[in-house]
């Protein structure tokens, strides 16, 4: 398959990243994050976690910097939206989103996937493609419980290198979630290493993506 070119080192790419839950962004996208400002693009990135409050606030926004650190800009926004109720505060969530979307105006979008099992993640996909109906979205998958992994139709190859630089990022900036089965080097090595098969990746790696409507020029 011959791969199309989305961004060339040297250039400029303003990308808006929108997560329901402090690690979600990282878990889905930051290899990809990564990787781009590893290979000389200039990123200016709008990083919004929707829920974080106490410790998932600190970890939020210590994560964020260090994924973002050789972002050529970066604007870290972490808001208090009840984690595990977002579709009982579509009201309040969607006047969020209209304010965000008078702030930026991204090249690209990050996004949860809209099949996603989780009510907050379903959420947060649904409203990105209500307010921003003009832009690029590219849905990220996060593994879980549910087993609701689907099947992408994008593909980011990236280094082993920024493969490893998210792991180690995420072992160490969320403490709050190790407890949690799923959440392990492992799991995080192993889907990568699923993805960066299905897309013959260089370095055997890949993070995936949902595109449901892209316009090639």
């Amino acid at each position: 398959m011959t791969a199309l070119r989305f961004v060339a080192p040297g250039d400029r790419l303003s990308v808006l990243c929108l997560g329901a839950h402090s690690d979600d962004i990282e878990i889905g996208a930051g290899a990809t994050l990564l990787a781009l400002a590893g290979r000389g693009v200039h990123l200016d990135v709008h990083w919004c976690v929707l829920s974080g409050a106490g410790e998932r606030e600190r970890e939020a926004r210590a994560s964020a910097a260090d994924f973002l650190l050789n972002a050529a800009s970066a604007k870290v926004e972490v808001m208090s939206f009840r984690d595990g109720f977002f579709p009982e505060q579509g009201e309040q969530i969607k006047s969020w989103f209209e304010g965000l979307k008078a702030r930026v105006d991204p090249d690209v979008i990050l996004t949860h996937r809209r099949d996603d099992a989780h009510q907050d993640h379903r959420q947060v996909c649904r409203l990105t493609w209500n307010t921003f109906r003009d832009h690029s979205i590219l849905e990220y998958e996060i593994p879980k419980w549910d087993g609701d992994m689907g099947q992408p139709n994008l593909y980011m190859p990236v280094s082993a290198g920024a493969l490893q630089r998210k792991i180690d990022l995420l072992m160490s900036h969320f403490g709050s979630q190790r407890s949690k089965q799923w959440f392990d080097a492992e799991v995080f090595l192993g889907l990568a290493r699923l993805r960066g098969m299905e897309c013959r990746a260089p370095e055997r790696y890949a993070e995936a993506f949902v595109a449901r409507k892209l316009v090639v020029v």
